[in-house]
């Protein structure tokens, strides 16, 4: 019997064998959660010059944040009379609340902006809800950013969604912005299974080469990993598992990866309850390096800032309660 018990030493024979990807090394992982906030921060030789971690106290200051580095983004390029193409996320949300107050504030309209919803939820066909239902990405967007904006909003045809006929469109519609001398800005969260958008980490074993994976622009009806859909029965469903699609529709490495900026997010920490779940995937995301069966270690490899919660960075250790 080994002197701790633990999932590394207990594993094989049990039900999680094979069950995370095939691509991950737990114990290379495992050691990323013990490094705690310093460690967690100390610059990798892989990180982007530009690139930088940034700890906030509570989740009022990540949304402040992050929503000020984007509205940044939307004033300067209106300012340098210049197009934006932006990658959005739903999730996190509360930014959004920031960019339209900032936005509104500085009168800045929006019509100098293209915007991609990263993701969406889908069939394995690639098939999605109706825009305006409830839990999908096109309504929340619309609720959270379009409508509020008013006369200053993005144009309709300038909003594009990750549906079946229009995500193919992404590459051209981005190639075409940045060779006009437009910029291309990510905004991101990172997943349980440290994911970028729903490009899932158990994608990596189509693609024999690196530069095959990088390639991959797009993926229609994307079948997501059980903790994907689990940690959005958790943030997004209130637990109800039922409601929640097993497939999705998201951009790939091939569309991320040529961001000149990217601003990405990671609240799931709860310390009034001392709990999180995001944890293990941001010190994973930060201290690792880069490998295409964790998509979210390619993020500190390009300009950006990444703002967390503080308590995320660890030491991870355990606490029963």
């Amino acid at each position: 019997m080994p002197k701790t018990l633990t999932m590394l030493n207990t594993i094989k024979g049990s039900l999680l064998e094979g069950f995370y990807p095939a691509g991950w090394d737990l114990r290379r992982m495992d050691r990323c959660c013990g490094l705690g906030l310093e460690g967690v921060t100390r610059r990798g030789k892989w990180w982007d010059r530009s690139f930088s971690p940034v700890p906030v106290r509570n989740v009022t200051e990540l949304d402040r944040r992050m929503g000020d580095a984007i509205a940044d983004e939307i004033e300067s390029a209106r300012r340098d009379k210049r197009q934006l193409a932006l990658i959005l996320p739903v999730g996190p949300m509360g930014m959004y609340r920031t960019v339209v107050a900032r936005l509104k504030k500085s009168r800045t309209r929006c019509d100098h902006v293209t915007t991609f919803n990263m993701d969406e939820w889908s069939d394995a066909k690639g098939n999605t809800m109706p825009g305006n239902q409830p839990g999908g990405f096109e309504h929340a967007m619309k609720a959270a950013l379009f409508d509020p904006l008013g006369r200053l909003t993005v144009p309709e045809r300038q909003r594009n969604f990750a549906l079946r006929p229009n995500l193919p469109t992404y590459t051209d519609k981005i190639g075409k912005i940045k060779a006009a001398g437009g910029r291309l800005v990510t905004v991101y969260g990172i997943g349980r299974v440290c994911h970028i958008a729903f490009w899932e980490p158990q994608l990596a074993g189509e693609y024999p080469l690196l530069a095959e994976w990088k390639r991959q622009t797009h993926r229609l009806g994307v079948a997501l990993h059980p903790l994907t859909i689990e940690q959005n029965a958790i943030t997004s469903f209130n637990s109800r598992l039922t409601l929640v699609p097993c497939f999705a529709n998201t951009i790939g490495p091939g569309l991320f990866l040529q961001s000149d900026f990217c601003i990405g997010g990671a609240d799931g920490a709860y310390p009034e309850r001392g709990a999180m779940w995001q944890g293990m995937s941001l010190c994973v995301t930060l201290q690792y390096g880069p490998t295409p069966w964790i998509p979210s270690t390619w993020m500190p490899t390009m300009p950006g800032r990444l703002f967390f919660m503080k308590e995320l960075a660890g030491p991870l250790e355990p606490d029963a309660h």
